[in-house]
């Protein structure tokens, strides 16, 4: 009760003309930030830092918490439209999005996207409302043995239900690993695949990863296949879902949540695992398997659910325990400090105003994304009309815009080129694109809890199973291994039956 009571005292603060304002202009200024190839939420508010230095705290994370959440829809637009992920965690929105676009469809699947971040968003405010310090418990227990597992297990779960075959998504796998091996060795300072260059000291960004694969490597592709076909342009679609697309996506709105809190709860976590992990569970219980990958919109619905619910995950070891997961609620804890504010077990206390209105700010924001971006969705389908030359002109030269801001070096353009090159091939030989980002963005984190189980172990293997949470974990990923096999003998006995 009384945490209800705190809330409405923040709606109070929240829906004042000012911070609604400032709300407002917050998403919309993250929506259209969250647009550009590279320049994803964490940049985002990092640029405006600066310009609330004149603004109330209230004021200022109020509008912070509409960067985030519109930079987030932001990124899921180009993912959906373009192939050309905004951020790491609309690297997903790509997979069943585009090909929902380019079939005409591009409407359907923004709002699908629009309505998942309002779902998600508003669930994972609920839980964070209501199972923040429980959740920050459990999160303090975690260690580096079930961190690992964690992320085993979404190597094991993207690379065997992604491309033609479970080989050809390991290979994308060791692709992604090994771009993310390149750089200083983070425990013995090594050089690791730098080619004597300190422009890769410091590794290749996700970033950079994901745009050269996505967005350079679907260039090329299109533009080596463009003399075969006229190139017809590309219907936009119904504006709004149908009642068998809400049928469908309505279950995957309602369980995104649910696995996107938890993982943007726990430090370290943040929005990757959590769609990539939702994108699997929707294809495994889809009743049309055959349409994944041609556009199944439940596949968007999902990732988009647990995107926007992990952000509201982060927030909850952020305020609670003064720990950011990810770049954002980092850049958001210097903001804190900026004010002279330290996030911690007793800031509900001696900042109640502040953490109620901001959480407040959540909803509010949420209700904005939604009015703002759902008529907009037949709008930003339309940019699909545009012919293919032009357009994909505009995406080299947005994505190449991306990457030269991620560090401001020449360099970075050249190793654009060269992933753009990798994903070329990529295409060419039916490697799937997901598991080697996904190998880029946990690969490093993975080595690192790895070797930290062995020390803590004195090297021994089994201190990486000495915890029943990484013990279950390992059972589920044998569980998603031999599945395939389990089913095959299953419907063998049937028919011999």
């Amino acid at each position: 009760m009384d945490a209800l009571t705190s809330l409405l005292d923040g709606f109070g603060t929240a829906l004042t003309p000012l911070n609604l304002l400032w709300a407002a202009i917050g998403v919309l200024l993250g929506t259209a930030i969250g647009v550009l190839p590279g320049i994803g939420p964490a940049m985002a508010v990092a640029l405006l830092l600066p310009v609330t230095y004149g603004l109330d705290p209230v004021g200022a994370f109020i509008m912070f918490a509409g960067i985030y959440y519109g930079a987030m829809f932001g990124g899921s637009t180009t993912s959906i439209l373009l192939n050309t992920p905004g951020e790491s965690a609309a690297v997903v929105a790509a997979l069943e999005g585009n090909p929902m676009a380019r079939s005409g469809r591009g409407a359907q699947a923004l709002a699908a996207a629009a309505i998942g971040h309002f779902a998600g968003g508003t669930i994972g405010t609920v839980l964070l409302v209501a199972l923040a310090p429980t959740v920050a418990g459990l999160a303090v227990d975690i260690g580096a043995p079930d961190y690992f597992a964690l992320m085993v297990l979404a190597f094991v779960a993207v690379t065997s239900v992604l491309g033609a075959s479970r080989v050809r998504g390991l290979a994308s796998l060791l692709i992604g690993l090994t771009l993310g091996l390149v750089g200083l060795d983070g425990m013995t300072g090594q050089q690791r695949l730098t080619f004597g260059s300190l422009h890769l000291a410091d590794g290749i960004d996700v970033v950079i990863v994901a745009v050269g694969l996505f967005a350079v490597g679907e260039a090329l592709w299109v533009a080596a296949h463009l003399r075969r076909g006229p190139g017809e342009p590309i219907p936009v679609g119904r504006p709004w879902l149908s009642r068998g697309d809400v049928r469908r996506t309505w279950k995957a709105w309602l369980r995104g949540p649910f696995i996107g809190f938890p993982f943007g709860a726990i430090p370290a976590g943040g929005a990757e695992i959590p769609t990539f992990l939702s994108y699997v569970a929707e294809k495994r219980l889809s009743k049309r398997p055959d349409e994944w990958g041609r556009g199944a919109i439940e596949g968007v619905a999902g990732p988009e659910s647990a995107a926007s619910a992990s952000a509201a995950g982060t927030l909850v070891s952020m305020l609670t325990l003064g720990l950011p997961t990810t770049a954002v609620t980092a850049v958001m804890l210097a903001a804190f400090q900026q004010y002279g504010i330290q996030p911690g077990p007793l800031l509900f206390e001696r900042e109640a105003d502040l953490v109620w209105g901001l959480i407040a700010s959540l909803f509010v924001g949420m209700v904005l994304l939604l009015a703002l971006n759902l008529p907009l969705a037949p709008v930003w389908a339309r940019l699909l009309r545009i012919p293919r030359p032009y357009l994909y002109a505009g995406i080299l030269f947005f994505a190449a815009v991306g990457a030269y801001a991620v560090g401001g070096e020449v360099t970075d353009l050249v190793i654009l080129l060269v992933i753009g090159l990798i994903g070329f091939g990529m295409r060419r030989y039916g490697l799937p694109v997901l598991p080697a980002v996904l190998g880029v963005v946990l690969g490093p984190g993975a080595e690192q809890q790895l070797r930290r189980a062995l020390q803590i172990s004195d090297g021994s293997v089994t201190g990486l199973v000495d915890t029943p949470f990484a013990v279950t974990v390992y059972g589920t990923i044998v569980v998603l291994l031999a599945w395939p096999a389990l089913r095959r003998a299953v419907t063998r006995g049937r028919s011999g039956a």
